[in-house]
């Protein structure tokens, strides 16, 4: 065999075609001359030797033409490099150049791609790496989707997994849609966590990037809302204070405000409480903002002594233009609701017309119920109260942890609106009554329990109910009847408090801890502690044993460990002797139980049971539950 037939072996006509082209004045030469050796020579150990370098020749050649290919997913271009240095545990951008720092951190999602029809550009989404490899996937407003949102969408990721990505719901107050998919395991194991490709074909197997692919973002460190009042804005984020009860001073932090074409504002934080952080507007003489689109004006947080900025996927709303002056009409303010109850939920569309009919009949007006995300009946269920004359309001309120930010989110909501005077912060799994309610000419309500005087110019702002906890009490599923009707025994110390809080008592800071507010002591407001004999709350919180796991297999709490981590096994918010597996203990249905108290069942029983054709029934029992 000649030489050039070796060659030619080795190489496909592709390769050689474009090994011509570019190494013709360097490869043809030597290899000409080693032919020509080896012809003159002709023995069987320089052949032998000859192929060997011409496939060493060859792997050289490879490895040079699809260099390309290796080098197109490396963590960062050069050109961030010069700009950054990342920490990939927690996600902190470090910008050395301070005077673009939303912008540099805003190229990560604003990426044009190289996509078929099927996929959505990744510079139109944004993808965050929640807990227990759950990853949130943010679509761009007016971004083209499926014409039905229940066809399937899949999350492919770089290294060509798919996992489905099921549709989660509309953030309210940005208009963007949202999806969750689990991360792969194999991709778990990549050195560096990539955001996915959200594609609607489930055949498309191929990751079409020729860019830099942004990193995945992680839920620990980010701004991730962001709320615009009158006189200030209001800032949610994750990893800014990482502890309870130490929070950073606001001298430490700065807001900076991303205009998307290079403009750039800070304004100075005024308060840093827990998750939540305040700021005044930027002035609107340094830039035109209401030219902007609203989604398009990024608002992050900077650490101003590490020259850091949060990552954020939180956008700006500019306050309203000044109403002209020569105006005739004022609109008619709407009334607000005397007292409202608020709560985070998740999957709890079994439990809430119990819950709303009860507490309608007891004096709250309005339900404001914070979403987490549920994929149950939720939705179906509110509207069927609607239906019924209830007043219940619904915001889809994604992030996880967040039980503390969400109520924080609610007082601004509330003032907003013009929404509610009071507010009373209890869990659907809780029912608030009076031990006299039900005895002779006596009828239930909490608004003589709010209509407290002004004593020495000290007002009460807020109202602190104590709990009793009730246990499973002989429960293996849950009760057709409902709550109040199937759990009857209890503990019999009180455990803790729930508030019910005057919205313009709250102090500034809005920092709140087990359903409880700061109130502005300045302006002289207190909270007022309600004996048990007047109101108390039956919370069920150890319900059947499948309820039970259900639920605390998703606290919403920001400070709640998780519980099969072995961490802080005298915690409050810890089940006693439960340990750290979701393993039910063996007298689980008998737990708890040191006082039978049948005070509430009875009084719900007077108030919503009847005999009907089917029996015995509850008010909120329906036919299809």
């Amino acid at each position: 065999m000649s030489c050039y037939s070796t060659l030619f072996l080795f190489m496909n006509p592709f390769h050689f075609i474009e090994y011509i082209k570019t190494t013709i004045t360097f490869h043809i030469p030597h290899v000409l001359l080693i032919c020509f050796s080896t012809t003159m020579r002709r023995k069987r150990h320089t052949t032998f030797l000859l192929s060997l370098l011409v496939i060493l020749i060859f792997a050289t050649f490879s490895l040079h033409t699809s260099r390309n290919a290796i080098s197109s997913w490396p963590q960062y271009s050069d050109i961030h490099n010069r700009h950054r240095k990342l920490n990939t545990t927690s996600h902190v951008i470090i910008l050395k150049n301070p005077n673009n720092l939303v912008n540099e951190l805003a190229r990560q999602t604003r990426r044009v791609s190289s996509i078929k029809d099927s996929s959505i550009s990744l510079s139109t989404t944004v993808s965050i790496l929640l807990p227990d490899w759950e990853i949130l996937v943010i679509v761009s407003p007016n971004t083209p989707l499926s014409s039905s949102l229940h066809q399937h969408h899949y999350c492919l990721f770089p290294n060509n997994v798919k996992s489905l990505a099921t549709f989660s719901g509309s953030l309210p107050f940005t208009n963007r849609t949202t999806f969750k998919c689990d991360f792969p395991e194999s991709v778990r194991r990549r050195r560096m966590f990539s955001q996915p490709m959200l594609v609607t074909d489930p055949t498309q197997n191929e990751f079409h990037n020729h860019n830099p692919t942004p990193e995945l973002i992680r839920w620990n460190f980010l701004v991730y809302e962001s709320f615009s009042t009158d006189d200030d804005v209001v800032l949610f984020a994750k990893g800014v204070n990482n502890r309870q009860r130490y929070d950073r001073s606001p001298h430490e932090l700065r807001c900076v405000f991303d205009f998307d074409f290079g403009d750039v504002i800070r304004s100075d934080v005024t308060s840093s409480v827990q998750e939540v952080f305040r700021c005044p507007h930027p002035d609107p003489s340094e830039l035109d903002y209401y030219s902007y689109e609203p989604q398009r004006i990024k608002i992050s947080l900077e650490i101003v002594n590490e020259n850091i900025v949060v990552p954020s996927v939180a956008y700006y709303t500019p306050r309203p233009k000044p109403k002209p002056t020569n105006t005739f009409i004022t609109p008619k303010a709407q009334e607000k609701h005397f007292l409202c109850a608020c709560t985070m939920v998740y999957n709890v569309g079994k439990f809430l017309q119990e819950w709303v009919m009860y507490h309608s009949k007891v004096g709250v007006d309005n339900f404001v119920l914070y979403d987490n995300g549920s994929d149950d009946d939720l939705y179906d269920v509110v509207e069927e109260l609607r239906g019924e004359g209830y007043n219940v309001t619904t915001l889809f309120w994604i992030w996880p942890k967040t039980q503390e930010a969400g109520f924080s989110h609610s007082v601004l909501y509330s003032k907003a609106k013009g929404l509610c005077k009071w507010v009373m912060y209890v869990d659907v799994d809780e029912f608030v009554f009076s031990p006299s309610w039900g005895q002779e000419h006596e009828f239930g309500s909490l608004r003589s329990m709010l209509a407290l005087p002004e004593e020495r110019g000290i007002r009460v702002g807020q109202v602190s109910i104590r709990c009793l906890e009730f246990g499973p009490s002989g429960q293996q599923g849950n009760p057709v009847k409902g709550v109040t009707q199937g759990y009857t025994c209890r503990r019999k110390g009180e455990q803790r408090h729930k508030s019910v809080v005057l919205v313009d008592a709250v102090d500034g800071g809005l920092r709140n801890v087990i359903h409880h507010f700061e109130v502005d002591e300045k302006k002289g407001f207190r909270t007022k502690q309600i004996g048990m004999e007047e109101v108390v709350v039956n919370h069920y919180k150890y319900q059947a044993w499948d309820e039970f796991k259900s639920k605390f297999r998703r606290r919403v709490s920001a400070y709640v460990v998780d519980w099969t981590q072995a961490l802080n096994p005298k915690s409050k918010d810890r089940t006693p002797g439960l340990g750290f597996q979701a393993i039910e203990p063996k007298d689980w249905q008998n737990r708890f139980c040191e006082v039978r108290d049948l005070r509430l069942k009875f009084l719900t029983q007077s108030w919503f049971g009847s005999i009907t054709p089917n029996g015995y029934r509850m008010a909120w029992q329906r036919q299809s539950r």
